[in-house]
């Protein structure tokens, strides 16, 4: 029976080389760079055997082998995968339970990840080949820390297959996985400024002290303790990754029977009252529009990712620069002129989203500034409420309220200007964008360059036209706080023309183009 699986399993991985030549590439290019990362890791871990700091590459390779194994067990979760073996595809052909668990964890084992990792393994089995005890506790913790990554990732598998079977649930999840990043980047500043040649290797060693008992580093220790000479604290971590594979194990099958019982989940669908934001809105063109707007930022994942991601790319541009050493008052004035800009950038392509539904615009003739104004609506919603309480949260952080003018000038302007850009870009160049129901991860291929061309235009726009406010702004914080009131000026005025201006254009185009902004729909 398992060499059936095993069989079934080298012709699903030979399909892969059936498809089309690009896709063909595509795996090829995966296949190397795995023997490639594996060649390099095992010719590392063969020179780690003639290095006699046992402690320090035991302790290294416990935490490094922990991540490995967390890896195996978090990607399936948070980003999903496509299971080719799937319990449920056998649920029909009588297979004892057992078996079929038997069958599916050892063909598991064919794959670039599974193949990785065995060639690593073996590279462990070099490292602590000091004599023949320590030779045997390394293969054998090569073997269940193996069979441990195999049935982790199975036993992840299915339990995605039950939490990610919808689509909303995948989205979810990948914002989490998104989340988790940047939550441990902290941690990544933390240890990129830690002096290493004086607290790194007793920071590693207490790193290595906590997962060296869990059950994801311990089959990691064990070799690296049996050749330090602690035969006893090897055995019991021996113990400890053995019931590690027997629970694991027991899990699986456990999965196993009740997915060959349970059939996928399914979305359940939402039951709404009431007109929502249609009732709250006045009722006439523009608050149509507005409150349909408003209904897509707060339920189609497309926009609500993109608001999730605002707040998440000043941390990702923050921390570099506080590890570069920039004085942590100065960075606490930019998180939010730096998500101004990305919120007037998020409508440069607002037509495109509503795909073959813009025909409802083009056939009932609303007046373009209707539609224009009430895209903006929800932008604003958001971008008023940012401005006002995060620069002044900025500036209490900052120590010195002299500059909150000027802060307030530099991202009302940029915000303004980066609406104005959007309502006359997403009329006068759509291009195709993800359509509605599909996941916001996923982007189509645009034909030519003008999708760039126009992200570029409208992003950079923003902040060529508030350079003035920026600079006056920065002038006010190192050279004089009268330098505020002009960045204010400069800011509200300059930005409220660029707004009244984009919004005019826009409206013009709109209602000139509307064959063509359907046309553009029909070929996304």
């Amino acid at each position: 029976m398992v060499a059936q699986f095993l069989g079934l399993k080298l012709r699903l991985l030979a399909n892969l080389f059936r498809r089309s030549p690009w896709q063909v590439v595509g795996v090829v290019l995966g296949l190397v760079y795995g023997l490639l990362v594996a060649a390099a890791l095992v010719a590392m871990l063969i020179a780690f055997r003639f290095v006699d700091e046992v402690g320090t590459i035991r302790d290294g390779l416990i935490v490094v082998g922990s991540l490995v194994v967390l890896g195996f067990i978090l990607v399936p979760l948070i980003f999903g995968v496509d299971d080719s073996m799937d319990p449920r595809k056998f649920s029909t052909m009588g297979i004892p339970n057992k078996q079929l668990s038997l069958g599916l964890a050892v063909s598991s084992l064919l794959g670039v990840p599974s193949a990785t990792l065995a060639l690593v393994l073996l590279g462990t089995i070099v490292t602590w080949s000091r004599g023949v005890g320590e030779t045997l506790f390394a293969i054998v913790a090569a073997a269940l820390l193996l069979a441990t990554c195999m049935l982790a990732s199975r036993v992840s598998t299915s339990i995605a297959a039950f939490l990610l079977s919808t689509r909303r649930s995948r989205e979810f999840t990948g914002i989490v996985g998104l989340l988790l990043i940047v939550m441990i980047t902290p941690v990544v500043v933390l240890l990129v400024n830690v002096d290493w040649s004086q607290y790194g290797l007793d920071l590693l060693g207490g790193f290595a002290a906590i997962l060296g008992w869990t059950p994801l580093g311990a089959a990691w220790a064990v070799p690296g303790d049996a050749a330090a000479g602690d035969w006893g604290l090897s055995l019991l971590r021996l113990v400890i990754a053995a019931l590690t594979v027997y629970l694991l194990w027991l899990a699986w099958q456990a999965l196993v029977a009740r997915m060959l019982i349970t059939p996928g989940r399914e979305a359940q669908a939402r039951q709404y009252g009431g007109l929502g934001w249609f009732d709250r809105l006045p009722h006439n063109p523009t608050g149509a529009i507005a409150a349909r707007s408003i209904t897509y930022w707060g339920r189609d994942p497309r926009y609500w990712v993109s608001l999730i991601m605002i707040p998440i790319v000043p941390v990702l541009v923050i921390l570099p620069l506080a590890v570069a050493g920039m004085p942590f008052e100065y960075l606490a004035l930019v998180p939010v002129p730096l998500m101004c800009v990305f919120l007037g950038w998020t409508l440069h392509n607002d037509v495109a989203y509503d795909h073959t539904a813009i025909w409802l615009h083009v056939v009932s003739g609303p007046r373009g500034v209707a539609d224009r104004l009430g895209r903006l609506v929800p932008a604003l919603f958001v971008g008023i409420p940012l401005i006002g309480l995060g620069s002044a949260i900025s500036v209490a952080v900052y120590g010195d309220w002299a500059v909150l003018p000027g802060l307030l000038g530099v991202s009302t302007c940029i915000l303004l200007a980066g609406l104005g850009f959007s309502s006359f870009t997403s009329a006068r160049f759509p291009y195709p964008a993800t359509k509605p129901g599909d996941s916001p991860f996923a982007q189509p291929q645009a034909s030519d360059t003008a999708a760039a061309v126009i992200q570029s235009f409208t992003f950079v726009g923003s902040i060529v036209v508030a350079l003035p406010a920026i600079i006056c702004a920065v002038l006010g914080v190192f050279v004089d706080p009268i330098w505020n009131l002009p960045a204010l000026y400069w800011g509200l005025g300059v930005g409220a023309f660029m707004l009244v201006g984009g919004v005019w254009l826009g409206s013009r185009t709109f209602e000139r183009r509307g064959p063509e902004m359907l046309s553009s729909a029909l070929r996304a």
